[in-house]
């Protein structure tokens, strides 16, 4: 954790990011599906980032041993899982072509792994930027 990530890794954890959420959300908006179902995987999308950010943040904080609860870490952990296994349950209700489930999943998969390296990343950095002051 002494090291800043490089240029090349923050810029493909960004790309990451958007690129997950850009797929994830243009596939949404040119679904053909009720708004209230579109509300619903954006929401999902939403929680699930917010979700990941947070239990980053506080498995990093456990690390560099900041306090952290153990019900905030459990609430953490329930909502990363619980983004999940909303999307799960949705895509396999879903009336949509099998192609279109496993492009949601994977942008959704693919936005939540560049949300937690953009997070390490950010961290990484101002660590270091603190260290050198």
């Amino acid at each position: 954790m002494n090291q800043k990530p490089s240029n090349a890794f923050i810029a493909a954890s960004w790309i990451a990011l958007g690129a997950g959420m850009a797929g994830y959300l243009i596939g949404l908006f040119r679904a053909e599906m009720l708004l209230n179902e579109k509300g619903y995987y954006f929401t999902i999308l939403m929680f699930g980032l917010f979700a990941v950010i947070s239990l980053q943040k506080s498995v990093r904080d456990r690390l560099e041993n900041i306090p952290v609860t153990e019900l905030y870490y459990g609430i953490c952990w329930f909502a990363t899982i619980l983004s999940i296994a909303l999307l799960v349950i949705g895509l396999w209700n879903a009336t949509l072509l099998p192609s279109e489930k496993g492009f949601y999943a994977f942008s959704f998969l693919l936005a939540i792994f560049g949300a937690i390296t953009v997070q390490k990343n950010t961290r990484d950095s101002q660590q270091i930027k603190n260290k050198e002051e």
